[in-house]
């Protein structure tokens, strides 16, 4: 499951809170984000917090029995290609310490984006002595739109100008694994305001045009409305005649939350999840999103797990 969206919509919390309702449901989950530093580091995660995670470089940690937590590393996984092309371990160790090639992987855009596709794909391998999946359900907490653009057109752009060879056969694994409506669905998370919904229906555009499926949409923070249609107007009546107040602002905003979701409703391309504006914080937050999602009608469609799909890695 790949959660994307503009920087400050609530994405981050809209994942973790996704981790725990599937790990209250029973699912074993790994919850990832993109380590965006250009080398492997232990700098503090807002993700990790909010799941009680504590991060060690690109390794994977258990957080509970049925949660783990990993920062996907470009380096990590350039690493862990050479050590699957290269004859021995120790051969693709060192090719590693040496300073020429970690600055030309470094530099190259394509090649740093290609390193978090093979970890992740490299997790996704894994399995557990009877044969299942290690991680059956991973979710992916992409950086800012830009980076999950990125990121989904990085096979095609690969493919175009490496198409055989051992790069060329992992990046289509990796564009099947993307592709495959079985095994991966995007849900991307918005607010009830205008410009957000706007740059949410562009990215869906986007995410389609590069053939990755779009489950769901979230819009988060959806203040309440108490009131009826009547009990609506006579409200706004009442406010007016007295002359400015901070309650037209919070009429204003409830006016062009219900439009934003008006206009999700009629065009976004996927199935709509609403979550309530709440006042807790923090771990606090993510319990309460997660039991609000646990008692919707229908569940952000995660994809079906490996385990349930009888599918091999």
């Amino acid at each position: 499951m790949l959660v994307s969206g503009k920087g400050g919509v609530g994405k981050t919390t809209v994942a973790a809170a996704l981790a725990r309702a599937a790990v209250n449901a029973g699912k074993r989950v790994l919850l990832a984000e993109v380590e965006l530093g250009s080398a492997e580091t232990d700098s503090p995660s807002h993700l990790a917090e909010l799941v009680g995670a504590r991060p060690s470089g690109a390794q994977v940690v258990s957080v509970s029995e049925r949660l783990s937590f990993v920062r996907l590393s470009a380096i990590e996984g350039q690493r862990l290609f050479l050590q699957d092309i290269l004859p021995l371990k120790v051969m693709a160790d060192a090719a590693m310490r040496m300073r020429a090639l970690r600055r030309f992987l470094e530099a190259a855009p394509a090649l740093r984006e290609m390193g978090v596709l093979y970890q992740m794909l490299h997790l996704i391998r894994l399995t557990r002595p009877e044969g299942q999946a290690q991680h059956p359900l991973c979710i992916l907490d992409l950086p800012a739109t830009g980076h999950a653009l990125a990121l989904a057109a990085l096979p095609d752009t690969l493919l175009s100008v490496m198409p055989g060879g051992p790069i060329g056969r992992s990046v289509r694994e990796g564009l099947t694994l993307l592709r495959d409506p079985a095994l991966t669905g995007t849900v991307l998370v918005t607010l009830p305001e205008p410009l957000p919904v706007s740059e949410t229906m562009e990215l869906a555009t986007a995410i389609k045009t590069h053939g990755i499926p779009l489950v769901a949409g979230v819009l988060n923070r959806m203040p309440d409305n108490p009131f009826s249609p009547d009990g609506r107007d006579a409200v706004k009546r009442l406010l007016e005649a007295h002359g400015p107040h901070r309650g037209q602002r919070a009429l204003g905003r409830l006016d062009r939350a219900r439009s934003a979701q008006n206009r999700l409703e009629t065009n976004f391309p996927a199935q709509l999840l609403t979550l309530p504006d709440l006042t807790a914080t923090e771990r606090a937050l993510v319990d309460q999103l997660a039991a609000h999602l646990a008692r919707a009608p229908s569940s952000p469609a995660s994809p079906v797990s490996r385990e349930s799909a009888g599918a091999q890695p």
